[in-house]
């Protein structure tokens, strides 16, 4: 067990320093003024991210992918659609309701929408699409034509909120489909797919195993847009004070801060575990049946998991939310173009300390036997990041409507699924919902929040956010082109091999003669 946890700190280490460094970095300049206290509590606040990291990632190994796959297996077996549809609408609905990362979302627009309406509006969204994705893996769907005709309704249903005058609604509705894949909703989910198309079996099982992230997604979007419907459009304007994002400035001040924030993850998670736990308990008690061994191994698991998220969680909130906000302003200050280089390098590095990451690209080379190997699924994601926040922070400089980036990039998208293997673009929309992770709720969109607030106050809700929805967008690109790579190679290896048979049948020819 110390060894897992050690190659787990390691890993974790890997991921952490490049954007810690970046900070540390950028505070010894004069493009960023960062106090003695700030700058300790930041890395007091990195080596804790470590920690959570660590122990986040070898729960779900040992608890979060094997209950989800064992729900998913066993649900399958009883061969009762009803039950399978039952059980997928009542755990999306309540896991996302528990999501910490939603509530990071929902606390920073309080100002002008209940964080409960936010909340419950989002998690029927993902009920409702998790069985649809159920659905498709029961009913062998393809995943590119469900993609297609649920972006298409949720361009319309865009066009209808633009219409009544409610555009102001657009980032924050793309910004929820972001935001609801998180570090607890991942790991159970996919494991949940890989459950329920392995036992279903087929020709495309390990294809079908994805696409549930993709398809959860899409759900919050058109649940948001349409309570955007009815929402006074004037009223909603998000005008951030800077004090909401200070570090205290003495040790004692700090200590209870972070006592605080820490007493507060801690009951967000206790809850959110402990729903999938009670539900993982119920299908335990009735269907699988595992023995004792095993499920103390599972709840060992989400002991590291519990502890894992509630460290991961208050560094990120005390941490990284403060000292993203004020990098974002104090670089903005300092020229406009400024922030969009370092947004493109922060997008480069801070994908890589999300934790649902490490699990995606850890399941997706495990089940494609290392055909998608996670180093090159990393490069994908950290380029695919780094692009979307560049463009983002041009968004918020020319102040233009998310729309200009979002229909274009989703068209690419969806065109490109037609040229590359089916895999890959299950992999791809699933890993658009993962990299937009609580790392990208609390350091990245409070660096946007800041940045606006610098250059455009009264435009933080429209151009601020809108920053999840582009971290989630841009992977499905760049993860297909991998995948569009991989076809070329494909071929021209054939074509190598061909011509080697061609030429070995004339030498034989020639040597007859």
């Amino acid at each position: 067990m110390l060894i897992q946890l050690w190659d787990k700190i390691k890993e974790a280490l890997v991921s952490v320093l490049p954007v810690s460094s970046i900070v540390l970095i950028l505070s010894f300049t004069p493009l960023v003024n960062l106090g003695t206290n700030e700058i300790i509590m930041f890395v007091i606040c990195a080596i804790v991210l470590i920690i959570g990291i660590a122990l986040f990632n070898l729960g779900a190994d040992m608890a979060m992918t094997p209950m989800g796959e064992k729900v998913g297996s066993s649900l399958t077996k009883t061969k009762k659609v009803s039950i399978m549809v039952a059980v997928a609408f009542v755990m999306g609905l309540l896991i996302t309701i528990a999501e910490p990362d939603l509530s990071v979302l929902a606390s920073q627009v309080s100002s002008v929408l209940s964080a409960n309406t936010l909340i419950y509006s989002i998690g029927l969204g993902v009920g409702l699409f998790l069985v649809l994705s159920v659905l498709k893996i029961v009913f062998k769907k393809d995943l590119s034509m469900m993609l297609m005709f649920f972006y298409m309704l949720m361009f319309a249903v865009s066009c209808v909120v633009i219409t009544n005058g409610n555009g102001r609604f657009l980032a924050l509705s793309y910004d929820s489909g972001g935001v609801t894949t998180g570090p607890i909703t991942v790991p159970f989910i996919m494991a949940l797919g890989v459950g329920i198309a392995s036992t279903i079996g087929g020709r495309n099982s390990k294809e079908n195993s994805f696409g549930l992230i993709a398809l959860c997604s899409i759900g919050p979007i058109l649940t948001v847009l349409l309570l955007g419907m009815g929402i006074d459009s004037s009223k909603l304007v998000v005008n951030p004070s800077p004090s909401d994002y200070s570090i205290a400035l003495t040790l004692s001040e700090n200590a209870n801060v972070i006592l605080h924030e820490l007493l507060i993850k801690s009951k967000e998670v206790l809850i959110a575990l402990a729903l999938i736990v009670v539900f993982f308990l119920v299908i335990q008690f009735i269907f699988i049946k595992l023995p004792k061994k095993k499920l103390l191994q599972i709840f060992i698991g989400i002991g590291y998991t519990f502890v894992g998220l509630v460290l991961f969680l208050t560094a990120a909130s005390v941490g990284y939310l403060p000292i993203g906000y004020q990098m974002g302003n104090q670089l903005a200050s300092h020229g406009e173009s400024l922030v969009i280089i370092f947004g493109f390098i922060l997008g480069l590095v801070v994908v890589l300390a999300e934790p649902a990451v490490h699990v995606l690209t850890k399941q997706v080379e495990e089940i494609t036997t290392g055909g998608v190997s996670k180093k090159a699924m990393l490069v994908a994601l950290s380029i695919g990041v780094g692009i979307s926040l560049g463009l983002s922070m041009i968004r918020i400089v020319f102040d233009f409507s998310i729309l200009y980036y979002i229909i274009p990039g989703y068209f690419i998208s969806l065109g490109l699924s037609f040229f590359v293997p089916k895999m890959y673009t299950a992999i791809a929309f699933d890993s658009g919902g993962v990299a937009s992770g609580p790392l990208t709720s609390s350091f990245i969109l409070p660096f946007a929040i800041g940045t606006c607030a610098a250059i455009a106050p009264g435009t933080v809700l429209e151009n601020a956010f809108g920053i999840v929805a582009m971290v989630a967008m841009t992977p499905l690109i760049t993860i297909q082109l991998l995948g569009f790579k991989s076809v070329i190679s494909k071929k021209a290896k054939e074509k190598i091999l061909m011509k080697r048979i061609i030429d070995a049948n004339d030498e034989q020819i020639i040597n007859f003669m």
